[in-house]
């Protein structure tokens, strides 16, 4: 696959692998049924804040309109037991006032942009800086702080929502009017599907993802480093202090990034290596080796022995950006009412690579008019 065109597909949407080609082994005793809204709160400005409830294949989840957090994603251990294993919040004000984007949808650019500026067809941009010089998921007011239009569908033996935004044009400095539909699936096996599509009426940079905390021992249960890790990844994009990338493509051989075989996220994390030393942990982009693909490929599986629950994930994106919770400072309060500690949660970002915008040599984040911007990821959830 030629790793420097965009996954851009005009036309019909990118089709996706079946939940039975992805090896799901949930049972599908649980059956579907219709999402259920509630009230969870209203902002300073009067918006109203809904709570999603969705549930089918034995997996449970509760979404929010505000951000399209995912507040909470339940589902099953060797024995058949439930636990949350997203880390959330129980209240808006919450997420308003100190959220490190828990369970958030983030755009209009995933990751990191270099001092928040970047040329596109002759012409500078300068977007919100808000991470030191560089700009993070979007600026201070990006996807994850804005309130999406909620709409509910069953399709077969599946239900889920989509979720639609407009991002206008100047916005936190990005040209173009974005026009934006997220899908969240819950597929009768208990798998957890995304589905990113965008328009724009200007030559713009996209870059969607999702940001959820993941401790598949059960939110609020403590470390996630006796989790094992794999990552079908050969080589790793190295970063400066700031956390941008230097336009390496590194390969992980010998190095504390070697996870392409299973490994506990512990093993190497206390490895006196520049790259852990600057990041204070792992909060890299890995270059997966299937690169850019049509439909989602496996690309991670994180397994908690203690439990018994594993997460694989699939996805049509070329990078995978895997932080482990090193900014986590014992001040935040999660929906179980525990503190968040450093590591107590995980990310696993299907993107394209931070700074793209900045690295001719990287895959291209640019959407045209005309064009539509497509991307995949699907959870599969096994015990």
């Amino acid at each position: 696959m030629d790793m420097s065109r965009r996954t851009v597909i005009a036309g019909a949407a990118a089709a996706g692998l079946t939940a039975a080609t992805l090896g799901s082994a949930h049972a599908t005793g649980s059956g579907a049924g219709a999402p259920v809204r509630s009230l969870f709160g209203v902002l300073p400005d009067g918006t109203k804040v809904h709570s999603w409830s969705l549930a089918n294949g034995g997996t449970r989840m509760k979404v929010l309109s505000y951000g399209g957090v995912v507040q909470s994603l339940e589902v099953p251990d060797r024995r058949g037991r439930l636990a949350n294993v997203s880390l959330g919040f129980r209240s808006l004000d919450d997420y308003v006032a100190s959220s490190p984007y828990f369970g958030a949808l983030i755009g209009r650019y995933g990751n990191r942009i270099g001092k928040g500026r970047f040329t596109l067809d002759g012409r500078t941009y300068q977007v919100d800086v808000n991470d030191g010089e560089n700009s993070l998921h979007g600026g201070a007011q990006g996807f994850d702080k804005r309130v999406w239009d909620v709409e509910p569908f069953t399709k077969g033996a599946d239900v889920g929502l989509h979720l639609h935004l407009t991002s206008r044009d100047g916005e936190m400095g990005y040209p173009g009017t974005l026009r934006v539909k997220v899908t969240y699936t819950l597929t009768r096996y208990g798998d957890w599907r995304i589905d990113y599509a965008a328009t724009t009426d200007k030559p713009t940079v996209v870059n969607l993802t999702s940001h959820v905390y993941w401790n598949l021992a059960g939110e609020g249960s403590g470390s996630i480093e006796g989790h094992r890790l794999k990552i079908d990844g050969s080589r790793y994009t190295p970063v400066d202090a700031g956390l941008i990338p230097t336009g390496e493509q590194a390969r992980v051989a010998g190095t504390p990034f070697d996870f392409r075989r299973a490994k506990t996220v512990g093993e190497d994390l206390r490895e006196a290596h520049q790259q852990l030393l600057y990041g204070q942990g792992f909060d890299h982009n890995w270059v997966l080796d299937k690169g850019i693909s049509a439909r989602p490929e496996w690309a991670a599986t994180l397994q908690d022995p203690s439990s018994g629950r594993t997460l694989r994930i699939a996805t049509t994106e070329p990078g995978l950006q895997f932080y482990s919770g090193n900014f986590l400072d014992g001040t935040l309060v999660g929906t179980g009412g525990r503190v968040y500690r450093q590591g107590d949660g995980l990310c696993l970002e299907t993107q394209h690579f931070p700074d793209s915008p900045n690295r001719p040599s990287f895959p291209s984040t640019v959407l045209r008019p005309g064009q539509t911007y497509r991307s995949t990821t699907v959870h599969s959830f096994t015990r």
